[in-house]
């Protein structure tokens, strides 16, 4: 029986979008192997979704110290993996839409496209992947429907999709991005990608024989 891999990402973290681009150099076949699980900030209509089922985020925002010290370590972290980072200004930002777009690209097999396309966007240009406007347009620089992939919170079957994704990662415990689960084996951050690597290249290769 083939383990369960789950790789819990998010937009919003920096971490995650290293953890990404180290995982796929890594393991080239990572989309294809392992569940791609969004982990995003819920909004109103979310959060009510998630209390009827009695789900909740075990993740706190952060506090100034710690924010400060993230764009610290972040550029670090970036000098030593030779990646070019802008880092992006959040001003109220609406996590559903992007996350919820990925799920809408999910349908025709093309989320890598756009969840790379929204990555590099925010990551390396610092661009704001929370408006409608931009959102339309990184969707078709990648040739996606624009006008399909911003209305995708008001898909009623993908707003569901999302509060299912925050309960797999309630059960999971996940507490913090990038987070990575092998059956019962759990991993916390970018330092632990090479100890998923590991364990996952070892799942790997028993289920080939």
């Amino acid at each position: 029986m083939k383990p369960r891999i789950k790789f819990y990402f998010s937009f919003r973290s920096p971490y995650s979008w290293m953890a990404s681009r180290l995982l796929e150099e890594r393991i080239p076949d990572a989309p294809r192997l392992f569940e791609y699980v969004p982990f995003f900030v819920p909004d109103e209509k979310t959060l009510a979704d998630m209390a009827v089922r009695g789900v909740e985020v075990h993740y706190t925002d952060m506090s100034k110290a710690k924010h400060l010290y993230i764009l610290q370590d972040a550029k670090r972290l970036c000098q030593r993996f030779n990646f070019a980072m802008k880092w992006p200004i959040d001003i109220d930002p609406w996590w559903v839409l992007p996350h919820h777009a990925w799920m809408a690209a999910k349908r025709t097999g093309d989320e890598q496209k756009l969840f790379w396309a929204l990555s590099e966007a925010r990551w390396e240009r610092g661009e704001n992947i929370c408006e409608i406007d931009v959102v339309r347009r990184i969707s078709e620089s990648v040739g996606l429907d624009g006008d399909l992939m911003v209305s995708a919170p008001d898909d009623a079957e993908l707003r569901k999709q999302g509060v299912d994704a925050l309960e797999s990662a309630y059960m999971d415990d996940v507490f913090g991005i990038p987070f990575f689960k092998i059956s019962s084996h759990k991993f916390w951050g970018l330092d632990r990608l090479d100890d998923f690597v590991a364990l996952a290249e070892q799942k790997i290769a028993a289920g080939k024989k």
